[in-house]
């Protein structure tokens, strides 16, 4: 039969053997303390463990009330462990299961009796491991399945302290019998921690692969979607097209003369003018689109209009922002400008080639226009076909925000006369 001695010893084994793989994962992947924690916890567990099965070799006070609340000291550590997971606040909660064990062995009707000990232990393990499942939960707005397994594997682990302790409160076995149980619970509870510790690797591995995709299509310097990141972004805005009216817009930005302003006050500076271009960029293309950097001063979004008024007021005011107001790169002011080509074509026909080749053909009569302007070619002209050369007079010139306000103030004295 199992005794509790058997089973303390296959739980220190494994949990020396599960911290010492856990803290090779955090020498590897040392941007998650989780890894150091958990491999913490573990290594305390397996202490506590080692001295409560050494019970009758060493004092009682170290084997019965220390080696029992160094073991439940370990569960406060994996409770550490999934806060700094999600760079959550520690919280006092996580010391519950030691605190109530030390608490609660100072009784003496609790201190004299091996069933009532036992009793209290796994109460204490059940309040550790339903925080254990309440520190899982998944975070607001993150979607993680493996959560869901961990909770339920921790509250599993819940329900086997509880119903333990209830067994033993209602059987009052002796403490032979007590013995043989407390091996069985023990063994029960070392295999569902060791399902948790590998659904946690689990979860982080997803979450590592989610990190490293991020970084694969952002842009270093900008922080916004790189060329790739755009590409795999544009069908997915493609997709939130609800209505058949809806069109995509696709808006081509070129910063004016910039090999003029690297020449002159140095790439550090032109990288500054990139980056404020971008949060530019950025702060007013709608959620629904996408907004990056193909490369060099080259930016690119994508955004789902209504039609092609709707289009037009966004570029102009990311170019009338952008030029508003020198910016400050070091002790230079750099005055900088964008020319933007803008191509508009109807979700059933629109495709990545064929609206860039526009935007860009767009962007090319916006140049030749004068540079700092909003060029607009219209679905007609977007759905031609894309090895047709560029027209320096082709598009439509979008007035800019001065223009309108002359036109205005011409109307207003045209109607005075």
């Amino acid at each position: 039969m199992l005794n509790i001695t058997t089973g303390l010893t296959i739980w220190c084994s494994e949990a020396i053997t599960l911290a010492t793989v856990l803290f090779f994962a955090w020498r590897h992947d040392r941007e998650t303390p989780a890894y150091l924690m958990w491999a913490l916890g573990f290594t305390v567990s397996a202490v506590g463990f080692a001295l409560a099965a050494a019970r009758g070799f060493i004092p009682d006070i170290l084997s019965i009330e220390f080696g029992n609340g160094i073991a439940l000291l370990g569960e406060s550590a994996w409770i550490a462990g999934y806060c700094w997971m999600d760079k959550r606040n520690l919280e006092w909660s996580a010391l519950l299961p030691p605190a109530i064990w030390f608490a609660g062995i100072e009784l003496p009707w609790v201190h004299d009796s091996f069933t009532n000990r036992v009793i209290l232990y796994d109460l204490a393990g059940a309040v550790g491991a339903t925080l254990l499942a309440t520190a899982v939960r998944p975070a607001e707005g993150r979607r993680e399945g493996v959560r869901g397994q961990l909770g339920f594997v921790f509250m599993a682990l819940a329900c086997v302290f509880f119903v333990s302790a209830i067994s033993m409160t209602l059987l009052r076995p002796n403490p032979q019998d007590a013995l043989i149980y407390r091996g069985y619970t023990a063994l029960g509870s070392a295999l569902l921690i060791t399902t948790a510790i590998a659904l946690s690797g689990r979860l982080l591995m997803e979450r590592s692969e989610r990190r490293w995709r991020a970084i694969s299509i952002t842009d270093a310097l900008t922080g916004v979607l790189n060329r790739r990141g755009l590409q795999d972004y544009f069908e997915l805005v493609a997709g939130k097209a609800t209505k058949e009216s809806q069109k995509i817009a696709t808006l081509l930005f070129d910063l004016d003369h910039f090999k003029a302003i690297n020449d002159r006050y140095g790439h550090q500076t032109g990288d500054v003018v990139l980056a404020e271009f971008a949060r530019i960029g950025r702060q007013y293309i709608p959620r629904s689109g996408a907004f990056g950097r193909m490369g060099g001063e080259e930016f690119t979004a994508f955004i789902i209009v209504d039609d092609q008024a709707q289009a037009e007021a966004i570029a102009e005011t990311i170019r009338a922002e952008f030029c508003r107001v020198p910016l400050l790169a070091g002790p230079s002011l750099v005055s900088a400008t964008v020319s933007i080509g803008l191509a508009i074509m109807l979700r059933e026909t629109a495709n990545w080639d064929r609206l860039v080749s526009a935007a860009d053909r767009a962007l090319y009569a916006a140049k030749r226009a004068g540079r700092n302007c909003t060029i607009v070619f219209s679905e007609a002209e977007a759905a031609m076909a894309t090895d047709t050369p560029p027209d320096p007079n082709g598009g439509e010139l979008v007035p800019t925000l001065d223009d309108q306000i002359h036109a205005l103030r011409r109307l207003g004295t045209l109607s005075r006369m």
